[in-house]
């Protein structure tokens, strides 16, 4: 039996749930019996210890299991009487004064707010597009080309020539010994003996390169170094020390030509150069795609946010705060990191499971009031898209179609990308064009 809702605040309610203490009784010992038939206890036969013996044994489990089953059927159903969407978990106390032979509990819990969107036709959105030029094409292959480098002494003939003066220069691999020093003293971090980095790259503070640049092999430099405020070692941090580098060995760049051997090794199995260049630009199409999607879904999204008025559950927050929390902490773990006694407070995620909780609950009123809700052709077409950049596509598609919690991840995007059309057909749209490095370089996150 449930008493009237009672409204404590604009999405918290609280109803109490009472029923006859008869009623546990009558299922505790109805459970138990059941128990008995399998039970086993020293000196007697399965099924033949003493009912009290296992009521000793089972007892407590199994009236815990009872009142839990009871109040939560309960709750249910009075949820379902009075028409209440629940929104997260109940909390649920029991009640020091009840009806005699009744059992009484106070359930508080919070309500699916009312979703109220403005008109989208006010809503001005600009959104972005960008293009794959040859210049794109070319950087690409620069990159592939860095990345399958190697290093010959400087200065030394050999197969590919001796790289020129043998002097340190960008693009160089040096080998130094170094020493520093504060105010006389040696520092802990400032001295290493065969430490190699290219440079350029600036892997180093800018004063090291620089006092590293023209040095041959077995020349040394005496140079003061100014550490960053923010420097992230804190004892040298704002500090200047005073170095002295060894350059010991020096290794020029030797990076791949662009021929048939360079196209193979990229997977185009003729070395045909041309479809090298091809298959870069399809590949650079279809990051740009996603990137300018993933931009223009986070317009949408914004456009939302600011056009809806909801009160957001305070108990959903706190259940997806906890969710990123542990999906943090699980990602840590994944990476090699010691998380045992790392504290993941949830409130550290309060504002993004806010936000997240927030377009949840807008993105489901626009779906069910306009009949958004993704259909197999789509999720499947969503499928076959990604498997294009796969070398088996069956593959892809039996590893989503076989498992319902990665198809439930499709149906979602799919769903998020109709209500982006959706909106972005209705407001006030604008586009401008973005460059390639721009585009490639953000961040954007859906």
């Amino acid at each position: 039996m449930a008493t009237a809702v009672e409204t404590l605040g604009k999405l918290e309610r609280r109803i109490t749930i009472s029923f006859p203490v008869t009623d546990v009784r009558t299922e505790v010992e109805k459970r138990l019996k059941v128990q008995a038939r399998t039970a086993k206890a020293p000196g007697f036969r399965p099924g033949k210890v003493p009912l009290k013996m296992v009521a000793a044994q089972y007892g407590y489990q199994i009236e815990s299991d009872v009142l839990n089953d009871k109040v939560g059927r309960a709750f249910n159903d009075a949820a379902n009487e009075n028409n209440l969407r629940v929104a997260g978990f109940p909390n649920i106390v029991p009640k020091e004064e009840a009806a005699e032979g009744q059992l009484a509990f106070d359930a508080t819990f919070e309500v699916y707010p009312e979703v109220v969107i403005g008109d989208l036709a006010n809503v001005e959105i600009e959104t972005v597009q960008a293009e794959v030029s040859e210049a794109e094409i070319d950087k690409t292959i620069d990159i592939l080309r860095k990345q399958r480098v190697h290093f010959h002494v400087k200065g030394e003939a050999g197969e590919h020539g001796d790289g020129g003066e043998p002097v340190a220069a960008n693009g160089d691999r040096v080998t130094v010994d170094f020493v520093g020093s504060i105010d006389g003293v040696e520092f802990d971090g400032g001295k290493a003996e065969g430490y190699a980095f290219v440079l350029g790259e600036g892997r180093m503070l800018p004063e090291f390169e620089a006092a590293t640049q023209g040095l041959k092999v077995g020349e040394s430099k005496t140079f003061p170094l100014a550490f960053p405020e923010d420097y992230h070692g804190k004892d040298v941090a704002g500090k200047t020390a005073e170095f002295t580098i060894t350059l010991q060995k020096l290794e020029w760049a030797h990076l791949p030509e662009v021929d048939a051997e360079f196209a193979k090794s990229l997977g185009v199995a003729d070395g045909d150069l041309a479809k090298m260049r091809e298959d870069i630009k399809v590949n650079l199409q279809r990051e740009v795609a996603g990137r300018v999607k993933a931009r223009n879904k986070e317009a949408v999204m914004d456009a939302l946010v600011k056009i809806a008025e909801l009160d957001v559950p305070k108990t959903l927050i706190a259940q997806d705060s906890d969710r990123l929390a542990e999906m943090t902490r699980q990602d840590m773990a994944q990476r090699g990191m010691n998380v045992k006694d790392v504290p993941f407070p949830a409130e550290l995620f309060a504002e993004k499971a806010e936000r997240r909780v927030r377009l949840g609950l807008i993105l489901s009123q626009l779906v069910g009031d306009n009949n958004l809700q993704a259909t197999p052709e789509q999720v499947k077409a969503q499928i076959e898209d990604f498997a294009q950049s796969y070398e088996d596509p069956r593959e892809v598609l039996k590893y989503y179609y076989s498992d319902r919690r990665r198809l439930g991840e499709i149906e979602a995007l799919v769903l998020e990308e109709n209500v982006v059309t959706y909106v972005l057909g209705l407001s006030k749209v604008t586009s401008k064009a973005v460059a390639f490095d721009e585009l490639m370089g953000s961040n954007a996150q859906a």
